[in-house]
């Protein structure tokens, strides 16, 4: 399974390994890997049914991938969502994405782990225990979409789900040394059981090793369902065809420093400013340059819209069960936004909203310069487990904790761009991602092509998992 998946499909589609086989490959480096923790629901005697189907088609025909358990239910199977409240839990329909990953041939083997309705940068929900990171067995995968990078970094699937609402795929993909984009606010549906997550913040994608599986996961994914509340114009053409198309001279800001408080590793820095070198003697243009707008405010405004988010959750929890979540079936953390979110009023919403919005123009200041802002995924290694979910008695001091560590992540949730990290380095044996922002996905995939091509990480895995 260190092929991509879409060299898998190539296999298949020429006939030099069938469906079947390739299932049973991956069904098989899955069990053997299961002190990582990835899974939480085995789909495995579905998946093999599905790859013995007669028709199978799509173009990514016979590819085994994994779900992350949070925003994409399967109609009739489990949903835990990383909640003790929810062990009991079926879903009641099948996403919208789903039901396109299925059309394009994909064979879903699983469901991955993941925190606690997405809450924090870390995967270690007390219902199924902590995923461990293949490179290093005590550091963290990151989170929240950690079960899913685990999986893929250790070759166990080519590419699996996750979501990304202040970072939860960019940040595992830097910790296991993955590709992980972010699209832009609008090119994914969350139909049919929402029109939006988190005000706008989060949306969903993939965790995949190489640029193309990522554009080509975008192009089977990406769309708007009738009555979404936010979309995006089409592309100009699908966009696997932009992996490898020329991106003429772009200008890219290299940010001087992360918008809220908290350094960079010097050694992660280099990383970046290697990049950004790179960057340069492939004919771009590359300036320094910083992001102007009030981070104590935009940290604010996000801390208020998990707080409500969490609050609605809880009444969705109460009604779904039929009473009151126990004190020891919500994480800790988790209670903290569900209480502070109660207390806040319909007006500390909306100003959190307004605000938002207002930093978003702010900081969109800096495309008048530039055409791609670059800067380090993360300001620290892999953390240890525990680093990032702790309570911190407010949900204030816990996203003061969080951006300390993930730098401009949250940035393009905020402004809808769409950001990709790339694992573009090491320290100390460990993967370091370099992240892309722009507003849209196109150029993007473009440079990270070139990046790919000049800084090629195909031949990293992590020990024992070749």
């Amino acid at each position: 399974m260190t092929k991509d998946i879409t060299a898998q499909a190539a296999l298949v589609g020429g006939g030099e390994v069938s469906a079947p086989e390739l299932v049973e490959a991956a069904i098989a480096r899955l069990e053997g890997a299961r002190e990582l923790n990835v899974l939480v629901h085995e789909e495995f005697e579905a998946a093999r049914a599905a790859a013995s189907a007669p028709g199978l088609g799509g173009p990514l025909a016979g590819v085994p991938f994994l779900l992350k358990d949070l925003g994409q239910p399967q109609a009739g199977l489990p949903e835990y969502m990383g909640s003790r409240a929810l062990r009991d839990h079926v879903a009641a329909e099948t996403a919208w994405t789903v039901e396109r990953y299925v059309a394009a041939g994909l064979i879903i083997c699983g469901r991955t782990n993941t925190a606690e309705f997405g809450n924090h940068c870390e995967t270690a929900p007390a219902l199924f225990g902590r995923t461990q990171n293949p490179w290093k067995a005590e550091l963290s995968p990151g989170g929240s979409s950690g079960g899913s990078a685990a999986a893929v970094a250790a070759g166990l699937v080519g590419a699996a789900s996750g979501s990304d609402g202040t970072g939860s795929i960019r940040m595992p993909s830097s910790c296991c040394g993955l590709v992980g984009l972010k699209p832009r606010r609008g090119r994914i549906s969350f139909a049919p059981s929402a029109g939006q997550s988190l005000d706008g913040l989060s949306i969903s994608h993939a965790l995949t090793r190489t640029v193309r599986d990522s554009a080509l996961l975008l192009d089977v994914i990406a769309g708007s369902a009738p009555g979404d509340p936010y979309s995006t114009a089409p592309p100009a053409r699908p966009f696997v065809q932009e992996v490898g198309a020329d991106p003429g001279p772009v200008r890219v800001m290299r940010l001087e420093r992360p918008p809220f408080p908290g350094a960079p590793d010097p050694r992660i820095q280099e990383v970046a400013d290697v990049a950004a070198l790179t960057l340069e003697e492939l004919g771009h243009r590359v300036q320094p340059g910083l992001l102007s707008f009030d981070p104590e405010v935009m940290r604010r405004s996000i801390a208020v819209v998990h707080a409500v988010d969490n609050a609605a959750t809880f009444k969705w929890l109460v009604q779904e069960l039929g009473r009151r979540p126990e004190p020891d079936e919500l994480d800790p953390v988790t209670w903290d936004m569900v209480t502070e979110g109660q207390e806040l009023t319909a007006v500390d919403h909306v100003s959190a909203i307004d605000d938002l919005h207002a930093q978003t123009r702010l900081a969109a200041r800096a495309f008048a310069s530039a055409d791609v802002l670059l800067c380090p995924t993360l300001n620290v290694p892999p953390p240890p487990p525990g680093t990032l979910s702790a309570e911190r008695g407010t949900v204030d001091a816990f996203f003061d904790v969080e951006f300390a560590a993930t730098g401009a992540t949250a940035v393009a949730n905020v402004a809808g761009w769409a950001a990709i990290t790339l694992p573009l380095g090491e320290v100390e044996g460990l993967p370091v991602g370099v992240q892309l922002m722009a507003p849209d996905e196109a150029i993007l995939l473009r440079l990270a092509a070139q990046l790919e091509e000049a800084m090629p990480w195909s031949d990293r895995h992590p020990p024992g998992f070749g």
